[in-house]
């Protein structure tokens, strides 16, 4: 297990993942807007500890950690909430439309049952809703967007910062699967917003960080070939 985060931007860092925390955890971001701590995804349980050493050894105070964000309800991204939640009291954010999942503890739509383990029934503290949502954090502006395909409540973030726009699109990949509600068709429509962002910064949940904007266009319009 490596144990090196990665800074992306100023202030905007991988701490976990599957070549960083746990084999199981998909990417686990985190920004700081001036001491007040924004987590993007949460891995998949096992290495809550990890994380929250990761976040230390970058000088931060995880006690600091005010929201978690949930791309979407699968347990690679959701495992560690409930750990956060119960320990700094930091704020659980989902799209309505995948709440559900992670209240009920659904094994099957958190994709727990994928992964021979279980999710406990998890309260939420602020549904996302509609197509767009803005989180004012200080002066600077966290906007969720929705984007279905993959989940029904999938969502992708984006943050400009430092004159670069930041993309977290965790996986705007897929797979598809009738167990988790998925819908090619309103996936290629919300990556055709996500190409109309033109962001210079790809932050994903499975292969890693992509930049120039060139290479971040080229990702999302490969899969569009290979599900066209």
């Amino acid at each position: 297990m490596r144990t090196n985060t990665e800074e992306i931007i100023s202030g905007v860092y991988l701490i976990g993942g599957s070549n960083i925390t746990s084999a199981d955890d998909a990417a686990i971001y985190l920004i700081d807007f001036a001491g007040d701590l924004v987590l993007i995804d949460a891995g998949a349980g096992h290495s809550f500890s990890q994380i929250v050493r990761n976040i230390e050894m970058l000088g931060l105070n995880p006690a600091s950690l005010s929201h978690l964000i949930l791309t979407h309800c699968h347990i690679d991204h959701i495992g560690s909430a409930p750990f956060f939640k119960k320990q700094y009291g930091t704020k659980i954010l989902i799209h309505e439309l995948d709440a559900k999942a992670v209240e009920n503890g659904d094994s099957r739509k958190t994709a727990a049952n994928w992964y021979g383990t279980t999710f406990p029934p998890t309260a939420i503290d602020r549904k996302l809703k509609g197509e767009r949502e803005i989180l004012n954090f200080g002066q600077e502006e966290l906007h969720c967007l929705h984007t279905p395909g993959h989940t029904p409540g999938s969502i992708s973030l984006y943050l400009d910062r430092g004159g670069k726009r930041v993309l977290f699109g965790q996986d705007i990949h897929g797979p598809f699967h009738k167990d988790f509600n998925s819908d090619i068709e309103a996936w290629k429509k919300s990556m055709q917003v996500l190409l109309g962002l033109e962001a210079d910064i790809l932050c994903e949940g499975h292969f890693g960080i992509f930049q120039p904007k060139e290479r971040v266009r080229g990702y999302i319009e490969r899969y569009l070939e290979e599900y066209d």
